[in-house]
């Protein structure tokens, strides 16, 4: 698998248009995005486990698991459409029937997506002019593909995006990917918004097991603020334009292109939780020695997620008994006597914690690690072997500042 420059427009038959419609408020800032694939793809995709869901979700879950196909997706930031009612469904309804006609696409082949402040209804007079807008601008091409990735940020500071190739059946196959998110972050499926391409051949059913399985390890491992969003959606489309060997079953290519897939959700998971609203580090918690992968999971997500930890790690102090403290509410049960802690950044590695109890550590060397990006803690339990990995970030002045003031 290789790296390479570009977004959600790597892919081959992928297009992508970033505009602003004037969602937003203000005179600048882009609002509405889409991504278009020449060819139909199957579609797979994770959703929000908030029993309150917005309207894109509750489309977007239709076609993902009644359709299993898309050819279109249509993202707008500014507004949430969450907890808008009948006019929410049907205006997801209208954004997927103007896109489909301008498209000469089946309306229940279009994906929307929308974010931003909850319980505002869509202007649908601007988002079908934005659908208009965006549709002749549609493009190949990695500048393309940033705009579409710049559009559907919110609170975010910078783009989140990738893109990597790998070979199955003697074909170069490519993944390429953008993200939203930064507050409001505490995935319980998949992420705020993502969206990945691909022009791999695969199975619809076995593309959606993948991204089920992955999402656990990636998405669902990440933590700014503890609340899980309305909105939380995960969609990858796969066109099959590489002409690999159709990919039906799990054998050497379905795990190739499954690593692919779980390296670029990791990536974006991370560039999200680096990203949280006002922060200065990402946050990285490791748990070793656990009995099973679910108690390390447990254990990682508590510390990732703990306001006393991420306030310690934003004032750069090794407060390590609020780690201690996080491990042991986590409902895991395991022996603190046997617990060892691990502060690591490129600027060392300082065992804090050895069987329970603090080491004759430096303060200053201790500083010095958490005063770096990212910052890791690594955890050691000693009750098996298995580990898990859970991503956050610092909790600082700003955030309250930014969640203060957000629909301002």
């Amino acid at each position: 698998m290789r790296v390479i420059e570009g977004g959600v427009t790597a892919a081959k038959g992928y297009k992508a248009a970033g505009l602003r419609a004037g969602i937003k408020a203000g005179k600048t800032n882009k609002d509405m995005a889409m991504i278009y694939s020449e060819k139909e793809a199957v579609c797979a995709g994770t959703f929000t486990k908030n029993v309150v869901k917005a309207a894109p979700v509750f489309w977007d879950r239709d076609v993902v698991y009644k359709e299993g196909k898309a050819q279109a997706v249509v993202v707008n930031s500014g507004i949430a459409n969450a907890c808008t009612g009948e006019e929410g469904l049907a205006n997801c309804k209208k954004e997927a029937q103007k896109a489909g006609e301008l498209l000469n696409v089946a309306p229940e082949h279009v994906l929307v997506a929308s974010t931003g402040v909850i319980g505002a209804q869509l202007v649908m007079d601007v988002v079908e002019k934005g659908i208009e807008m965006l549709v002749p601008q549609l493009a190949y091409g990695k500048e393309a593909g940033e705009d579409a990735a710049t559009a559907i940020l919110t609170t975010d500071t910078c783009k989140k995006e990738i893109a990597v190739e790998c070979t199955l059946g003697g074909k170069t196959v490519t993944l390429g990917g953008m993200c939203k998110g930064a507050g409001m972050i505490h995935p319980n499926m998949g992420t705020m918004l993502s969206f990945i391409t691909s022009d791999a051949a695969i199975d619809q059913k076995l593309l959606q097991q993948f991204l089920s399985e992955i999402v656990e390890d990636t998405f669902n491992m990440i933590s700014v603020d503890g609340d899980t969003s309305t909105n939380d959606t995960c969609l990858v489309l796969c066109n099959g334009m590489a002409e690999n060997p159709v990919i039906t079953e799990e054998n050497e290519d379905a795990e190739e292109f499954k690593a692919a897939l779980a390296y670029v959700m990791e990536y974006l998971a991370k560039q999200i939780a680096g990203d949280g609203e006002g922060c200065n580090r990402l946050f990285e918690v490791t748990c070793n020695g656990a009995a099973t992968k679910e108690d390390a999971k447990i254990i990682s997500k508590a510390v990732v997620c703990s306001t006393l930890t991420k306030a310690a790690v934003f004032g750069k102090d090794a407060n390590w008994g609020r780690i201690l403290c996080a491990m042991g509410y986590s409902g895991v049960t395991f022996d603190p006597g046997k617990v060892d802690i691990v502060l690591e950044s490129e600027e060392g590695s300082l065992a804090i914690v050895k069987d329970g109890i603090a080491t004759d550590y430096s303060e200053e060397k201790a500083t010095q690690i958490l005063s770096a990006d990212p910052v890791k803690a690594i955890l050691d339990i000693h009750a098996g072997e298995e580990k898990a990995t859970a991503w956050g970030c610092d909790l600082t002045y700003e955030y309250v500042k930014i969640n203060a003031d957000y629909r301002s």
